[in-house]
């Protein structure tokens, strides 16, 4: 039940995310809110399954960039997530970019005050 209730926080965290960069980049858009909660669940599924694997097989090029590396993987991921979800637009890889350092500081924000409640 905990489990489940992590998932359900988790999403919900994202999807608050998502809506405040759609608010914030004129390159983001979703159509509906559905999209937006379909792209927040395959943001999830994507940080879990293929972000890990991106994450070690870039370590070398992090490790040469002393970490600035990363915020091409995370924003390679936002564009899957966002490609894996019909509804959702990105406009391009600046966007995911500077989206996916927005989204990074806002998670870890969210996540405290929902943990918190």
């Amino acid at each position: 039940m905990f489990f489940i209730g992590r998932l359900f926080l988790s999403w919900i965290t994202n999807s608050i995310s998502l809506y405040i960069i759609d608010l914030l980049f004129t390159g983001i858009s979703f159509i509906e809110i559905k999209s937006l909660a379909i792209t927040a669940l395959m943001l999830m599924i994507v940080n879990s399954f293929i972000k890990p694997i991106l994450k070690l097989l870039s370590l070398p090029l992090t490790i040469i960039t002393f970490g600035l590396f990363s915020f091409i993987v995370n924003a390679f991921v936002l564009k899957l997530a966002f490609s894996l979800s019909s509804g959702a637009f990105i406009d391009s890889f600046t966007t995911a970019i500077f989206a996916s350092i927005i989204l990074s500081i806002i998670n870890p924000i969210l996540d405290n005050s929902f943990k918190k409640n």
